[in-house]
């Protein structure tokens, strides 16, 4: 799994293009944060929690797959906008998609569960990344206190839905568990997301 990815030859004409797009990308980036928190404050309030947090569940994993013959590794600015989501991958390895969706029209919906990355993602592999990732897909639609582990190479991870509630609106929000161990060394982030009115993921901060 731990392939050398291939990065393509561009030509000058084409490396200035994207270079600029990079560029254009990253301002807009840097105001998206506060832009996000607006929108949270607007729409989200604080989730109505339906208890106290569970991690008792059954155990599933998440099996790694390759990547498809169509991916190509493409350097990504952290932040980004895409289709009206807010990307933001703080640590780790910035590429498009999310979890095993290769593209971002494919994964458009689970975008905004990109800020749920901590400092541990810094260490992992493009294939650890994404693994963590769908075990977070995975988590979405997972009974509450079932934990969905990943194991590949050096790393290992767990995601559990540890408590579920709803907005004042009645939109579903989840809280995450998520543990990572590399090389022995393991940390662990809680991270909050409800569902947005088009069925998107959200990343909501605590109130």
């Amino acid at each position: 799994m731990k392939k050398e990815l291939a990065v393509f030859n561009l030509s000058k004409s084409f490396k200035s293009v994207v270079v600029a797009g990079m560029t254009l990308a990253a301002v807009a980036g840097s105001v998206a944060p506060a832009a996000a928190q607006r929108f949270d404050r607007n729409h989200d309030g604080r989730p109505d929690w339906s208890g106290d947090r569970r991690f008792d569940g059954p155990r599933h994993d998440v099996i790694i797959r390759e990547r498809p013959r169509y991916y190509h590794y493409r350097p990504m600015p952290r932040q980004r906008w895409y289709h009206n989501t807010y990307v933001y991958r703080p640590w780790g390895r910035p590429y498009v998609g999310y979890g095993f969706y290769y593209r971002d029209d494919d994964a458009l919906r689970f975008l905004g569960l990109t800020a749920l990355s901590f400092a541990a993602f810094s260490a992992m592999s493009e294939s650890q990344q994404r693994a963590h990732e769908q075990a977070v897909v995975d988590a979405t639609a997972a009974p509450v206190g079932e934990p969905i582990s990943w194991n590949d190479g050096n790393g290992s991870g767990e995601v559990a839905t540890v408590r579920e509630g709803h907005t004042t609106d009645g939109r579903q929000c989840r809280e995450f568990q998520q543990s990572v161990t590399i090389a022995g060394k393991k940390e662990q982030a809680y991270g909050t997301a409800c569902v947005q009115p088009d069925g998107s993921w959200q990343v909501v901060g605590e109130k």
